[in-house]
């Protein structure tokens, strides 16, 4: 949703969106937490592979997935003072 999309909604859709990236950063903190759990677990097992290679793949997007979105939202709420 890109910033002229997110000025045009109401004040409540922007409260939900707010809601939502909230759920969605926990969700993420879930997912990271999992997957570097598996990649513990295979550590301690000793099973050092390409498969483990894998969740530290996801565990990176996850990380670095960009946040422009929730800046944005934050910006917005500020200027119409529902901070």
């Amino acid at each position: 949703m890109d910033t002229a999309r997110l000025r045009e909604l109401s004040d409540d859709e922007l409260k939900r969106e707010v809601k939502k990236l909230k759920n969605q950063g926990t969700i993420d903190a879930v997912i990271v937490g999992f997957l570097i759990g598996v990649v513990i677990y295979s550590v301690v097992k000793g099973t050092f592979g390409w498969l483990m290679l894998i969740p530290i793949c996801f565990v990176y997007k996850l990380i670095k997935k960009p946040q422009f979105k929730k800046k944005e939202v934050e910006a917005i709420m500020k200027e119409r003072g529902l901070s």
